[in-house]
């Protein structure tokens, strides 16, 4: 392979990886969003619970 052929198969390889890079870094933030909404939700939930300590602790079942 000649040295103008390595440099532009180089190349291309360092603009897919930063591609690359870039695109699990915006999956990354997603995801930390993601969790940070089920926490929030986690969290009110169990708000919720301790005022109501008794919903959801039984149920009524008829067949």
């Amino acid at each position: 392979m000649d040295i103008e052929g390595l440099s532009m198969a180089l190349a291309q390889n360092k603009v897919m990886t930063d591609i690359s890079t870039q695109v699990l870094a915006m999956s990354l933030d997603h995801m930390e969003e993601t969790g940070a909404g089920v926490v929030e939700l986690l969290d009110r939930s169990m708000a919720e619970n301790s005022v109501m300590p008794n919903l959801g602790g039984h149920m009524d079942l008829t067949i």
